[in-house]
């Protein structure tokens, strides 16, 4: 069955910086729109950034716009996050997801659209 696993999780100073990473195996991710979502103690999992399958389109939440970016190494079936500038706010589980649409618009950020889902990687900011 598919398979997606994020690494790169861990735990930085507030002004850090970590890239988190999601192996699809099983699965070539590449014909499809890739997300990544985070979830915080007591909140709701919220979208974080989106990839169409081109690679071309991004879409991020207002909160990570200019400090996040998502990408993805289509050669190794990868997909990856790198988060600047990194703050306590931002501290959650991290989880990447798998649509099976080549593209999301509006609805990018809406955990309903995406079908496979990673198990998560913990980001914590002190």
């Amino acid at each position: 069955h598919v398979q997606l696993v994020e690494s790169g999780g861990g735990s930085v100073q507030a002004g850090g910086s970590l890239r988190l990473s999601c192996a699809a195996s099983k699965y070539r991710y590449t014909s499809y729109c890739m997300g990544w979502f985070r979830q915080a103690p007591g909140k709701e999992r919220e979208g974080v950034a989106s990839i169409d399958s081109d690679g071309r389109t991004t879409r991020y939440a207002d909160s990570v716009k200019g400090r996040f970016t998502i990408s993805r190494d289509s050669a190794k079936n990868i997909l990856y996050l790198q988060l600047n500038s990194l703050q306590p706010e931002d501290a959650a589980m991290y989880y990447c997801a798998s649509s099976t649409y080549p593209y999301l618009g509006m609805g990018w950020s809406d955990s309903f659209e995406y079908t496979y889902w990673g198990q998560g990687t913990q980001v914590t900011v002190s």
